[in-house]
């Protein structure tokens, strides 16, 4: 599993640079550059109440990552396969607004 660090820290799983949830996906299936990938995983705190409450614990710094950006080459079986991954995305209110900034095209 990648070690992940996330700069989108007005994601509900955001915890100290860390994510709470315990595995996301990565979504940008025709991805060939990062600026088109994005972590589909993400949530608004702000549109989260609830979710937040059942965040609080510790962030993972090793989770799985589903990846959809096939043409990445740390993509294998739609894992990624990446020692660290990076996550960014520090104004997002959407997923959209996310990057996967380890994203490599074979």
């Amino acid at each position: 599993m990648p070690l992940l660090s996330c700069m989108v820290t007005n994601c509900v799983y955001n915890k100290d640079e860390l994510c709470s949830k315990g595995d996301i996906k990565v979504g940008g299936r025709d991805a060939k550059v990062a600026d088109e990938t994005c972590c589909d995983s993400f949530r608004d705190r702000a549109d989260s109440p609830v979710i937040n409450s059942m965040t609080s614990g510790c962030g993972c710094s090793s989770i799985r990552v589903d990846c959809e950006a096939c043409s990445c080459k740390f993509n294998e079986d739609e894992k990624c396969t990446a020692r660290e991954i990076s996550i960014d995305g520090p104004c997002a209110d959407r997923c959209e607004d996310t990057v996967c900034e380890s994203f490599r095209c074979r």
